[in-house]
C-alpha cells in the first residue's frame, strides 16, 4: 500500500492555490493532486468573468466576506511576485430610478466587510468617467480588477510541480474509506481515458481535501469517516452563468454593473473587460433543475434565445446599445450551498479523525477565484494546528535514527 501525506481531489483555483500554498509550508510532505480533465482548471476556474472582486455585497463576517477581502490582497501580491497580468480597472455600480437607497446599503455593508475605499458619484460625475453609461448615481470601486486567469492557474500548477507536488489528470475520484489498521484514509481512484479505466485502491493518505468544485458534494458523500458515516452535504443550488461578447471596441473603460438583483440570485448581467480591452456581458442566471442536473456533465452551450433578455437589462445603462454587435460566447456554471439560514456562503468543512483528517470545500462559487490564496492560507493554518503532518515527519526522522 502505498502512502501519501496529502490527497486533493480536484485541480481548479482552488486545488491549485492549496496544492501550491501546502508544498511550500509542508515541503517534507509527499502532494498529489487527482484531476479527472486531462490539464487543471477545465470547469469553473476557466469559466468566469476573471475578475479581482473588492468584496462589497457579502455578508459581514461570512467567509466570503472575509476571504474575499484578504484574498484580493494576497493576489494582487502574487500577481506582481510572478509577473501575472492583471489590471485594477475599477469598477462602476449603476443605479437607475428608485435605486439609490440600494447604493447606500452597498456602501454601509462594504463599510463592515472592511472596504473603505468607495466613492459616491453624481450623474455628472458618472458620466465624466464613462461617458455611454446612463444612471442617476453610481459607486466606484477602485480595487475591483481583471486578472489573467489562464496565467495564474499555469504559475500555481508550476509552482506546486516545482516544489514535488504529484499530479495525477485523467484520473477519478470515486472514494475513500478510514483505514483503522494504519489510521489512514484508503483512496478509490480510477484512471484512464475511457469509461472503464484502471481501477487502483493501492494509495492511502493522512489529510484529504475535497476541492471538486461542481462535483464536491458528490464526492463528500463517497468519504467513509472513522465513524463509518460520510459528510451529509448541505443543500446545493445549481445554475448556470451566460455570456455575450461584444464585437468591435469596448465603449467602456472600466467594469460597469448594475444594482444587484434585489432577488439576490446574482450581480445583474454586467460589463466586463479582458485584458486585451475586448467587452463582454454577462453572467446572467439561468436556473437548473436541481433533480435532473448531473454535475459531471455540464451543458455549457449557450442559448442565442436569451439575447433579447441580454438586450434589455444592458440598456438600461448602457442606451447605446447595438444589438447586432452582441454574440454568444460560452457559459459556467455556479453551485452555491445553503446554510442554515436560507442565505449562501462558502462552506468549509474539517473532519479531524484520530490521527487523519478530510477538509470539504463545498460551493466556493463566486469570488472564489479571488478568495483562492486566501483560503489556501486558511486549511494550511489548520493543518499546521493539527500537528498531523508534524507527526509524519517526526515518524520519518526518528526511522532514520
Amino acid at each position: 500500500m502505498e502512502e501519501i501525506d496529502i490527497c486533493i481531489v480536484g485541480a481548479g483555483a482552488l486545488g491549485l492555490a492549496i496544492a501550491s500554498r501546502l508544498s511550500e509550508d509542508f515541503p517534507a510532505s509527499v502532494i498529489v493532486v487527482i484531476e479527472q480533465h486531462s490539464l487543471p482548471g477545465q470547469e469553473t476556474s476557466s469559466r468566469n468573468s476573471e475578475v479581482i472582486h473588492a468584496g462589497l455585497y457579502y455578508r459581514p463576517g461570512s467567509l466570503k466576506a472575509r476571504c474575499c477581502v484578504d484574498g484580493r490582497e494576497l493576489l494582487y501580491a502574487f500577481c506582481h511576485d510572478y509577473d501575472i497580468s492583471v489590471r485594477k480597472t475599477g469598477k462602476l455600480i449603476v443605479a437607475q430610478a428608485g435605486e439609490e437607497a440600494q447604493l447606500q446599503t452597498i456602501l454601509e455593508n462594504a463599510s463592515l466587510c472592511g472596504v473603505d475605499t468607495l466613492q459616491l458619484l453624481s450623474a455628472t460625475e458618472l458620466r465624466r468617467r464613462e461617458p455611454e453609461i446612463r444612471g442617476l448615481a453610481a459607486i466606484w470601486s477602485p480595487d475591483t480588477g481583471i486578472i489573467d486567469s489562464h496565467a495564474y492557474l499555469e504559475t500555481l500548477a508550476g509552482l506546486a510541480q516545482h516544489r514535488g507536488v504529484i499530479f495525477a489528470n485523467r484520473t477519478r475520484f470515486n472514494g475513500a474509506r478510514y483505514d483503522w489498521q494504519s489510521g489512514q484514509f484508503r483512496l478509490a481512484i480510477q484512471s484512464g481515458t475511457d469509461s472503464i479505466g484502471r481501477s487502483e485502491e493501492g494509495l492511502q493518505c493522512r489529510v484529504l481535501i475535497n476541492s471538486a468544485g461542481l462535483g464536491a458534494a458528490a464526492v463528500a458523500e463517497t468519504i467513509h469517516l472513522e465513524n463509518g458515516l460520510t459528510t451529509v452535504a448541505p443543500q446545493m443550488l445549481y445554475s448556470k452563468g451566460n455570456y455575450f461578447s461584444l464585437t468591435g471596441p469596448s465603449p467602456f473603460q472600466t467594469l460597469v454593473y448594475p444594482v444587484p438583483d434585489i432577488s439576490g440570485r446574482g450581480l445583474g448581467i454586467h460589463a466586463t473587460l479582458d485584458l486585451q480591452g475586448h467587452c463582454r456581458f454577462g453572467p446572467d442566471v439561468e436556473p437548473l433543475d436541481q433533480n435532473v442536473f448531473d454535475p459531471r456533465q455540464p451543458d455549457y452551450r449557450v442559448d442565442s434565445n436569451r439575447l433579447d433578455d441580454f438586450v434589455g437589462q444592458i440598456r438600461r445603462y448602457y442606451p447605446g446599445l447595438c444589438e447586432g454587435r452582441l454574440m454568444p460566447d460560452y457559459s459556467g456554471i455556479r453551485a452555491r450551498a445553503l446554510t442554515g439560514s436560507g442565505e449562501t456562503d462558502f462552506d468549509i468543512r474539517y473532519h479531524w479523525q484520530t490521527s487523519a483528517a478530510v477538509i470539504h470545500l463545498l460551493g466556493i462559487e463566486s469570488p472564489g477565484l479571488t478568495a483562492s490564496l486566501a483560503i489556501a492560507a486558511r486549511i494550511s493554518e489548520q493543518i499546521h494546528d493539527s500537528r498531523l503532518l508534524n507527526k509524519v515527519i517526526t515518524d520519518i526522522g526518528t526511522a532514520g535514527q
